[in-house]
């Protein structure tokens, strides 16, 4: 009498609530063994606590700083350039990268322009716009505008370019208008990529307004590192840092959360 094939026991399959709460315990304790180690390290003496100070120093400094209310004056400041920069940055750049995706014309126009400007460094050009607009918020917000159009044109008319062309000629068939095109396929169906290039431009605003408020400010998180730096006051120096480091997690969560709002049916953002 043969033996019935046994089946080998499988593992239950974890619910996507289990996993995605793996994926984010994961996410918050890597940066806080990262800090675990460094406060070991600085403890016995491996590394160099006037150079590297301890995270419970570095927390102190910035309790005391919080207190006074000088840190949220200096992020307010900064974040105040930065949103204002992103959104005329963002906002041209959408509408000219889904233009240079619908018609090749103003592709063959803008393509070039592009690619001869998006190697320039943007921190090369900032004494140039010091030369245009001065020394004040103008300069500072014009620098974040230039770093934050080219990733999300270049990504936005990618995202319309790789629309599938059944979808334009639904939309021809039906008689949609060029508006109704832009609005029901060209704008939905870039959303991705448009995301991703926010969030390079974000992460670009962020180092931009942080070296134009070095050079060329009296106020700022970019003024708070250089002043700590001339005056050797280290902790203060790694708490913008951290802040700095903090607020750009903080504004990437913030996009991947609308792109989840936005394309409901793009899954790899669930």
């Amino acid at each position: 009498m043969s033996a019935e094939p046994t089946k080998k026991a499988r593992r239950p399959r974890r619910s996507i609530g289990q996993r995605l709460g793996s994926e984010r315990a994961l996410a918050v304790l890597a940066p806080v063994g990262l800090l675990v180690v460094w406060e070991i390290l600085v403890r016995v003496g491996i590394l160099n606590s006037q150079f590297f100070p301890a995270p419970t120093t570095i927390f102190d400094e910035f309790l005391r700083l919080a207190g006074n209310g000088a840190l949220l004056d200096t992020t307010v400041i900064s974040l105040r350039r930065l949103a204002v920069g992103f959104v005329l940055g963002a906002v041209p750049a959408v509408i000219i990268g889904i233009a240079m995706g619908l018609n090749r014309w103003v592709r063959n126009i803008a393509d070039p322009l592009i690619a001869a400007l998006y190697p320039i460094p943007k921190s090369a050009i900032f004494p140039l716009l010091l030369i245009i607009f001065g020394l004040g918020e103008s300069s500072k917000i014009a620098v974040v505008v230039i770093g934050v159009f080219f990733p999300v044109v270049v990504n936005t008319a990618a995202g319309v370019l790789g629309i599938p062309k059944i979808y334009h000629d639904v939309a021809k068939n039906f008689g949609a208008s060029r508006l109704q095109v832009f609005r029901t396929v060209a704008l939905p169906g870039a959303t991705p990529l448009i995301i991703a290039g926010m969030k390079l431009g974000i992460g670009m605003a962020l180092m931009l307004i942080v070296i134009a408020e070095m050079l060329g400010g009296t106020d700022g998180l970019g003024f708070m590192i250089w002043n700590s730096w001339s005056t050797f006051q280290v902790e203060t120096m790694y708490v913008a840092l951290v802040l700095i480091s903090v607020l750009g997690v903080v504004l990437t969560y913030l996009l991947t959360e609308i792109e989840r709002l936005l394309t409901p049916w793009n899954r790899s953002t669930h």
